[in-house]
């Protein structure tokens, strides 16, 4: 782990699906910069202890404890927001970072598949999204900790603004993940709530381990980005403790995409 700096320190945050991947990586950067994590999972319980063990490992970061929760369902996450607040007294930022893929062109893709995704990225986000307005309504600021009554970070993508075909679920989802963060801009700034996206392009990890871990396919993979280089989770999780620390006070319904560039469509470099 990087090293450690108080910017969350007496704060909580619950980061779902942080047992691995992007959500591993803020979830340890929150725990980094001070901040009590909830690890949440859905069927990786031990690479989320792993993560957690991480965390309590280094006693300049907070503390963290797993959570089971498919965030799909609605008493599901209202059981992670009530452990939170028994454990940690309250809830200060939450990451909603859960997300999966299931890939078909459209003229084959089940309802199934595609109210699944729908269900998980989408829906999820707005039960988190909600239970945490509450808690940040029901305890009001908590001063010397936080200028803001709480904070809302969503993991997107930059197939929020690029079509993808063949993820029509997928890209449909994240379309509208930026719409609910808006909203809840426009209508929760006000109280000093802040909601904003983070929306990666190419991060390494393991389920994407096929499109990169060869020379070809990174070459491939540079096309669509002008730095030249492919993210990491820590690109990410690096950018969510800032989003989520005072030092980004006033910046409110916005998406900051962590992409290398792939967003200013590099294609047409030589005019398309």
């Amino acid at each position: 782990m990087q090293k450690p700096n108080e910017r969350l320190k007496n704060q909580t945050a619950i980061v779902t699906g942080s047992s691995t991947g992007i959500g591993a990586s803020v979830a340890l950067a929150l725990g980094r910069d001070g901040a009590n994590v909830v690890v949440n999972y859905n069927s990786s319980e031990k690479e989320a202890q792993e993560v957690a063990d991480q965390i309590n490992a280094d006693d300049t970061c907070g503390e963290a404890i797993i959570f089971q929760c498919d965030v799909s369902k609605e008493d599901d996450v209202k059981a992670m927001f009530k452990k939170t607040i028994e454990k940690f007294g309250t809830v200060d930022i939450l990451v909603a970072n859960s997300g999966l893929q299931k890939d078909a062109a459209l003229h084959e893709m089940t309802l199934k598949d595609w109210q699944l995704v729908i269900d998980v990225n989408l829906t999820g986000q707005f039960l988190c999204a909600r239970e945490a307005i509450k808690e940040f309504m029901r305890r009001g600021m908590r001063e010397g900790v936080s200028k803001s009554l709480g904070k809302i970070i969503h993991m997107s993508s930059v197939h929020q603004i690029v079509p993808w075909a063949g993820h029509a679920n997928y890209a449909a989802s994240k379309g509208a993940i930026n719409m609910l963060m808006e909203s809840i801009c426009q209508e929760y700034a006000p109280l000093k709530v802040r909601c904003n996206s983070i929306a990666p392009g190419f991060i390494k990890t393991d389920i994407n381990k096929d499109a990169w871990d060869s020379e070809n396919a990174t070459d491939k993979l540079f096309k669509l980005i002008p730095y030249k280089r492919l993210g990491v989770p820590e690109d990410v999780g690096s950018t969510a403790a800032w989003l989520a620390s005072d030092e980004s006070e006033y910046i409110n319904g916005t998406t900051l995409f962590v992409d290398g560039g792939m967003t200013c469509y590099p294609g047409f470099t030589t005019n398309g």
